[in-house]
């Protein structure tokens, strides 16, 4: 076996089995949080890694797809961007969350698109240009729409500006995704075999941070999470459920087919968690603010693998256990 070879089974191992090592690691950060508090120190530096390894799997077709295709795309951006936002304020009302936890949900409801909408749309068969074009648009959006939105939200209960809101946004997600993009076309025009060896390693790399993120949260404030664990819980599960749901609807009322229906659906429901969580550490000093952004990225984890393998079981029994292929993009 070949040393590429190896990595791409580690990898393969480290995506396959995401949902393990979340739900593992942030149960062990909650039996023995000394070990995992010092991650915290680290957050914002994780996530702009996770964010590095987004922009190498950009290429210049993404960016060309989406002036090719804007219906599709403007319909799965505006949908998450309206969607999301909306229903955490209204979960906010309706559970009657304390303002800290609450302030937490909006933060999750104004978040971009994740890279985990990608993956999933490519483990369920969908269309997964059309996701990445989606997941681009959304993420190059975040420093204006993140933060109006939150301001919007929560702007009563909060002393944080829009310029710093901004200013992390672009620091965190909007240069380390172009600096990924510009990584990965030099590579591939001077060094592809390293280019491949990168896209080999980073998803693995992803996974490690984004595990480390969420434990070193659940380290941080394990007894808060352990006091108001059930109002948190509900109000994640409702707002990915949510989400997952109008992604889906939308899809289907704008006369999408299945695979880019199912690219909408992850889209929508699946939400830049971590984001989220660096944001509540760096402005509003963690604690009961980061609770529900960790406990999405424990959910969202569990609920997009769970739907993408129904995806594909469906397109198996329809084609008599043969997996159906996914239309092309246009």
């Amino acid at each position: 076996m070949s040393a590429l070879d190896y990595l791409e089974t580690v990898a393969s191992y480290a995506n396959k089995f995401f949902v393990v090592w979340v739900v593992l690691l942030a149960g062990l950060a909650l039996y023995a949080p000394t070990y995992f508090t010092p991650i915290g120190a680290y957050i914002t530096p994780l996530l702009g890694l996770i964010m590095l390894g987004m922009g190498l799997t950009l290429l210049p077709e993404d960016f060309r797809r989406i002036v090719e295709r804007p219906r599709d795309v403007g319909i799965g951006a505006l949908t998450q961007w309206l969607v999301m936002p909306v229903a955490a304020y209204v979960l906010t009302l309706v559970l009657g969350l304390p303002p800290e936890l609450a302030l937490g949900v909006i933060l999750v409801g104004a978040a971009p698109g994740g890279t985990a909408s990608n993956v999933m749309t490519y483990l369920g068969k969908g269309d997964v240009a059309l996701s990445v074009s989606i997941t681009t648009v959304t993420t190059l959006t975040a420093p204006v729409l993140m933060p109006a939105w939150v301001l919007a939200l929560a702007g009563e209960a909060i002393d944080v500006t829009f310029a710093s809101l901004f200013t992390s946004i672009v620091q965190v997600v909007f240069i380390p995704v172009l600096a990924g993009f510009a990584l990965r076309y030099l590579l591939d025009r001077y060094a592809p075999r390293l280019a491949e060896i990168g896209l080999t390693v980073f998803p693995t790399v992803s996974v490690v941070a984004i595990v480390a993120i969420v434990a070193a949260v659940v380290a941080g404030n394990k007894g808060v999470i352990l006091g108001a664990a059930a109002a948190a819980i509900a109000a994640v599960v409702l707002h990915n459920a949510v989400g997952l749901t109008a992604g889906n609807l939308v899809g289907r009322a704008a006369g999408m087919s299945e695979d880019r229906v199912r690219a909408t659906t992850f889209e929508v429901g699946l939400q830049n968690s971590g984001l989220a969580v660096a944001l509540a550490a760096a402005h509003f000093g963690g604690g009961l603010v980061a609770l529900a952004p960790a406990l999405f990225s424990v959910w969202h984890n569990v609920t997009g693998p769970a739907l993408a393998s129904y995806f594909s079981a469906q397109d198996g029994a329809a084609a008599g256990g043969e997996p159906a292929r996914p239309e092309s993009a246009d």
